[in-house]
């Protein structure tokens, strides 16, 4: 039940964020929300992580950067409107 409920926000948050709402972009979105926190809080636990799987951040930087790209053009939508 709780899951359905946060489930629904990830997808609306997606939506919002990013105009895409796949499973994919759904799932790097909540990858996304779950570093920037970690980053944030305990820094040191993500320069940790950061330095065991540096493909991981590698990766991590990609999906930042779509996301980015995502956000940047649904904005523009958005001032167009």
């Amino acid at each position: 039940m709780m899951k359905d409920k946060m489930d629904a926000m990830a997808e609306k948050y997606a939506e919002l964020l990013t105009g895409d709402t796949s499973e994919q972009s759904i799932e790097e979105i909540k990858m996304y929300v779950l570093y920037n926190h970690i980053s944030k809080t305990m820094p040191a636990l993500a320069r940790h992580w950061n330095s065991l799987y540096p493909e991981g951040k590698e990766e991590m930087k990609r999906i930042v950067r779509d996301i980015q790209k995502k956000n940047k053009s649904v904005r523009a939508e958005n001032k167009e409107e």
